[in-house]
């Protein structure tokens, strides 16, 4: 399986949870990485160049760190300007069937917090609903989130061991993560 994860941190050098995950994950033979604040500083995105490595990739992880309860702005318009009508969706908008997407977010709060009654009132699988419908509607497999919480307080070994999560993640099969 070919594995393209899409990195979506304005300041990912900054960021050490994101950073290690990011490394953890490059060391994979299968695994392509693209870091998109990198590649697109000027927010012109490459909608043919984005189309031609989805297609060349049989699931593509969106790494992110959570935002005001959602993602970065860069991926919202990753998704306008990519997910296009006649490609992704619509007549002959067909590119995305089988291709499987999965967030892997990193989020300040605990777990805890990111629950009915907690401080943030909704999982972050009910914050990302906009995420799912989209790919969903195009046609692709909705996968189960990667999501590391509390990353102000997480220890190095704590990282070490999410860190190793996170590449057993990107690898497990559709049928592992959903079961």
């Amino acid at each position: 399986m070919n594995i393209m994860i899409i990195a979506v941190h304005p300041r990912i050098s900054e960021s050490r949870v994101n950073r290690a995950l990011a490394n953890a994950a490059m060391g994979e033979a299968n695994v392509t990485y693209r870091d998109l604040y990198a590649e697109y500083p000027d927010w012109c995105i490459d909608a043919d160049k984005e189309h031609q490595l989805i297609l060349a990739h049989d699931r593509i992880v969106l790494q992110f760190p959570l935002y005001w309860y959602s993602s970065p702005p860069l991926l919202k318009k990753w998704f306008d300007d990519v997910f296009t009508y006649g490609w992704a969706y619509g007549p002959g908008g067909n590119k995305l069937h089988g291709k499987e997407f999965a967030n892997a977010t990193t989020a300040g709060g605990t777990k805890n917090a990111y629950r009915s009654g907690g401080d943030n009132e909704y999982t972050l699988s009910e914050l990302f609903r906009p995420i799912e419908r989209t790919i969903k509607r195009c046609g692709g497999t909705y996968l189960p989130s990667f999501e590391v919480y509390g990353v102000s307080e997480i220890t190095d070994d704590g990282l070490k061991q999410e860190a190793a999560n996170y590449v057993r993640f990107i690898q497990s099969s559709a049928f592992a993560l959903a079961h």
